[in-house]
């Protein structure tokens, strides 16, 4: 007698050929799949002796040991995948399940596979994606008073989709599927525990990024027209503070006015256009301008080219995300207070005109050694290796901070009485020169200075469009390498 959850396993099974049955226990999948008629062939693999002895009995009980091969394997070690045509991992975790498919190396176009993970089944989705396999149906299924999925995945090399994190946790369950309703609620309201938690943290990055998740996981995404989007972010940071020499603002516009999913990046590369078009997102918001530079003409090499093929938008908020309060530097600032502490609010750096400022400094609760405040900021940065050129037993408690390339405010720096600037890119000559007047300057890398607004930018977004799927680029990474 099968339970919910393998009665839908075995109704996922196509019956075109061979069957394995994963981790079988006591082969009762097997059977039912022989004695209905569905399959003439099934291979019911474990792990250990025990459940193979137990599988022995039922398939000899239902006389049906001729069509049952019993295969002593971990995963599908052992398992010989000719002819092969649905294998079912159930009763186990997400991350096994993802394991035993990845060690198996599928690569027949005709094999099905259908699973039934105990856990994490959003690790399981993911992989999936990551691996050229596409979901076609999910079903949730109530065993007692628990809920679970079943998932029927198959190869689908020419879709190259990727999920986004929202529809790894959703899933892709029908809208009359009652079960599968069920469990998007409880994935929803574990999202909400998670979001109170990180709120009582006083995380609040966090916190906005999983009450907006688990709003859509619940009631799911629903979009925004492009100009609401565009012209929210000019609010909030507004475009006409940018410099003279900079080409913030819209620089690729779609013909698709509505946005139900974005990507945020530092930059936008090959890279992070394929992942953008992969994971279905409409527009692509970055710091640095995908155009800074006339174009006198579009090679297939360049973002933008692919950026317009594939009808995404490209919205870009450079300086002025730098010079607005809540931006770059003002993160930055919020960081250093969240680890060490400072006395009074951040103070400007470098005076801009018209009441716009660029950088900022903050003064230290208590003076702290120079190799103290690099350990530091490498945490706050997530940098490998920091530079800077003073004793590491010098103490320090006046900071100036300058994201990007900012080596040029160091005389600003030094004459608003601060002890060092926290900014990346610092060429030589200015080292020579802090060395002489006895300056310290960190430099944690323009990358890395920067990259630390994208959750920031996501939890605005969040708040205005909470139905608004947001992601952060995986290929928004460090375009250097460190040997």
């Amino acid at each position: 007698m099968l339970d919910n959850r393998l009665k839908i396993c075995a109704d996922f099974v196509s019956g075109r050929g061979i069957a394995v049955d994963v981790g079988t226990d006591h082969a009762h999948l097997a059977a039912e799949l022989i004695n209905s008629g569905k399959c003439s062939r099934v291979i019911a693999s474990d792990i250990n002796e025990g459940p193979l002895e137990s599988a022995r009995k039922t398939v000899e009980k239902h006389g049906i040991s001729d069509k049952v091969e019993l295969v002593l394997s971990d995963g599908l070690e052992n398992v010989d995948l000719e002819g092969v045509t649905d294998i079912v991992i159930a009763g186990m975790g997400g991350e096994t399940i993802a394991e035993i498919i990845l060690n198996a190396g599928i690569c027949s176009d005709d094999i099905r596979l259908i699973l039934q993970p105990m856990s994490k089944p959003e690790l399981l989705r993911k992989m999936l994606y990551e691996n050229n396999f596409g979901i076609v149906e999910e079903k949730g299924v109530e065993v007692g008073d628990k809920l679970y999925t079943v998932i029927c995945a198959v190869p689908e090399y020419e879709n190259h989709r990727l999920l986004t994190e929202y529809e790894a946790i959703a899933g892709f369950f029908a809208d009359d599927d009652e079960a599968g309703r069920k469990f998007r609620q409880k994935e929803s309201e574990r999202l909400g525990r998670i979001a109170a938690s990180l709120g009582k943290s006083g995380k609040t990055e966090e916190y906005q990024h999983y009450s907006s998740l688990s709003l859509r996981v619940a009631e799911g995404i629903c979009g925004e027209s492009q100009r609401a989007v565009y012209d929210f972010i000019n609010e909030k940071y507004p475009l006409s503070l940018q410099e003279k020499w900079d080409n913030s603002g819209w620089l690729v516009c779609s013909v698709n006015a509505h946005c139900r999913r974005i990507l945020l990046s530092l930059d936008i590369t090959n890279d992070v256009v394929f992942e953008a078009q992969r994971k279905g997102a409409d527009m692509i918001i970055s710091h640095h301008p995908v155009i800074f530079e006339p174009l006198r003409s579009i090679q297939p090499d360049n973002p933008v080219y692919h950026l317009v093929r594939n009808d995404i938008s490209a919205l870009c908020i450079h300086t002025n995300l730098d010079i607005a309060d809540g931006g770059t530097n003002s993160v930055i600032a919020r960081k250093i207070a969240e680890k060490v502490g400072i006395s009074g609010t951040p103070q400007v750096l470098e005076e801009l005109g018209n009441g716009s400022s660029l950088g900022c400094i903050v003064e230290l609760s208590e003076k702290i050694t120079t190799e103290k405040i690099a350990e530091i900021l490498r945490e706050i940065f997530g940098c490998r290796y920091i530079r800077t050129n003073s004793d590491s037993n010098k103490c320090l408690s006046k900071i100036a901070v300058c994201s990007g390339s900012g080596g040029s405010l160091t005389n600003i720096a030094m004459a608003k009485g601060c002890d060092a600037l926290v900014t990346g890119d610092v060429k030589h000559d200015v080292w020579i020169a802090a060395n002489n007047k006895l300056f310290t300057i960190f430099d944690c890398g323009h990358f890395h200075t920067e990259n630390l607004v994208l959750p920031e930018i996501r939890r605005v977004l969040e708040e205005k469009f909470p139905l608004v799927d947001v992601e952060i680029s995986e290929n928004s990474t460090d375009p250097t390498v460190y040997f």
